[in-house]
């Protein structure tokens, strides 16, 4: 009867630390998944913070060259081989109209320019959230497993 009950202790021990090993391994699967988790989002908010870098200079640049055309700039440009370019397409316009279409042509790519830093900043914003959230996720489902583990060892 005794070696009865202490085989149904050791088997009852046995199966808690089974039980406790499993916990250990997917407490850290999920930590390792919350890491890959972190790492794609810290990846994806450099992307767009570059993107957003890049559309800025581009814009900056755009409007350069309007205050260049309209004669307005007071702005110092990136370099002599870049003014002399700019210089060099300002001279093949040959009347006031190819000078309007020529800086209608440029407004309208600014205009598009800005519109697609806004996509992007939106799309950022959403990719932001969204991994945030999955962050969160894995984060609260490492409390649950902490507190089943905890509850698990507390009832011993």
């Amino acid at each position: 009867m005794s070696q009865d009950l202490t085989q149904k202790w050791l088997t009852e021990i046995q199966r808690l630390k089974q039980t406790i090993i499993d916990l250990q391994t997917q407490l850290t699967s999920a930590w390792e998944s919350s890491e890959k988790w972190r790492k794609l989002y810290n990846t994806e908010a450099e992307q767009r913070r570059t993107d957003v870098q890049l559309f800025q200079e581009t814009i900056a640049s755009l409007k350069s060259e309007i205050r260049q055309i309209k004669g307005t700039d007071d702005g110092k440009l990136p370099d002599a081989q870049t003014a002399t370019k700019i210089q060099d397409e300002v001279e093949k316009l040959n009347s006031i109209k190819e000078l309007k279409v020529k800086l209608i042509g440029v407004m309208k790519e600014r205009d598009r320019l800005q519109q697609a830093l806004k996509t992007e900043q939106e799309v950022h914003i959403q990719t932001r959230k969204s991994l945030t959230t999955a962050l969160g996720d894995a984060i609260d489902g490492f409390k649950q497993q902490k507190t089943k583990v905890s509850n698990g060892r507390s009832e011993q």
